[in-house]
């Protein structure tokens, strides 16, 4: 029996999308939604990050975990506003849960918001959630498997952050091979080795974020002249 599916599924999530991404232009803010698996070491990157270009632009992040507020927690200490989202099972965050905690963020400007997604390779890279940018972190510990086998999330990426190359001299990981898998799948995409733990090659990072910023912001100014 064939079953046809005539209402799209994510309507509701892509109607609370376009309200952020609304409100994300209205405030001249760039959100970036970073996706990774579990461990990968999304929170260390916005730590490091964080404490780095505290001086150059007004940071927020949205934390999104299943339970517990360690990740804020860790976020604040670093020196910037950070919320969290417990999706209490759910493996993934959609717009209506960023929506939900934008609010918290009107008192003050923000020039970007890091959106910390739940670490799920499959999930998260199928909700539009508003973003202006989707990154992607892989680790060397999870192996040169991880981006043909969850081709989605890479293709929709813009960028992928290989995390974690402090050890790679004791793991069986290829660079090239990482570079030559994402260039197969998404040659628009590019990768950046960096260790945020030691804070190796991080410049690269902010270059891009800083690359990403002029361009949505010239993007913004366009739209208001039309």
């Amino acid at each position: 029996m064939e079953i046809i599916l005539t209402e799209d599924v994510l309507s509701n999530n892509n109607e609370a999308a376009r309200f952020n991404r609304d409100l994300f232009r209205k405030k001249n803010t760039l959100t970036i939604n970073i996706m990774s698996s579990p461990g990968s070491g999304k929170t260390t990157l916005l730590e490091k990050t964080v404490a780095d270009l505290a001086g150059k632009y007004r940071i927020g992040v949205i934390e999104g975990d299943l339970a517990t507020q360690k990740d804020a927690d860790r976020i604040r200490a670093a020196g910037a506003k950070a919320v969290q989202i417990n999706t209490n099972g759910t493996c993934h965050l959609d717009a209506r849960m960023v929506a939900k905690v934008l609010p918290e963020f009107q008192d003050d400007e923000y020039d970007l918001i890091f959106i910390e997604n739940v670490g799920n390779l499959i999930c998260p890279s199928s909700y539009d959630l508003g973003q202006g940018r989707n990154i992607t972190m892989l680790s060397v510990p999870e192996g040169n498997d991880k981006i043909l086998k969850y081709p989605v999330m890479y293709q929709r990426t813009e960028l992928v952050l290989l995390n974690k190359i402090d050890l790679i001299d004791l793991l069986d990981f290829s660079i090239e091979e990482a570079i030559e898998d994402l260039k197969n799948i998404n040659p628009s995409s590019r990768l950046i080795p960096v260790s945020a733990r030691k804070g190796t090659n991080l410049e690269e990072w902010y270059a891009w974020i800083d690359k990403a910023y002029e361009e949505w912001t010239k993007a913004q100014k366009e739209l208001e002249t039309k």
